[in-house]
């Protein structure tokens, strides 16, 4: 493997390894949780490792889900019609900070401080895609989450 300075956030914790380590963890505890469960009591057994594939290629890792799975348009059409509120959002974000710990995810300040931006990002446009009469834009582009460098999720 060739040397990367400054490594993307995927190979700083640790690829899909750990990826797939923490959805794993994340969707039990949101199956088990009053507020989350009847979100995602009709989930696949694959959901967790589609996640694990989304959020690989936004920290900068293979481009697996957009190959497999339709990139981010397809990540917004499961989340239309969802009405999903704030008290979930944030619960969602609470849970998936629990489960990083667990799973033993770097819990340095720059990694967590990127990490937290993208969730906080991501699960605030998810709400927003939720409501009712949204039509999400088809051609929008992958998210590519970094260091918190100049040029938002959108960069190429």
């Amino acid at each position: 493997m060739q040397d990367e300075y400054p490594p993307t956030l995927y190979n700083w914790t640790g690829g899909m390894p750990a990826l797939e380590r923490l959805t794993s963890i994340f969707y039990k505890k949101v199956l088990e949780d009053l507020l989350l469960q009847p979100v995602f009591q009709q989930m696949g057994t694959e959901h967790p490792r589609y996640v694990a594939q989304f959020l690989a290629e936004v920290l900068g890792g293979p481009k697996t889900y957009s190959v497999e799975r339709g990139g981010h348009p397809n990540m917004i059409a499961h989340h239309l019609e969802r009405h999903l509120t704030q008290a979930q959002r944030v619960q969602w974000v609470r849970l998936l900070l629990e489960a990083a710990d667990e799973a033993g995810l770097p819990d340095d300040p720059e990694f967590r401080s990127a990490f937290v931006a993208y969730l906080e990002w991501g699960s605030r446009l998810a709400v927003i895609n939720s409501q009712p009469g949204v039509e999400p834009n088809s051609n929008a582009p992958m998210p590519r989450w970094g260091w918190g460098e100049v040029g938002g999720p959108y960069r190429g």
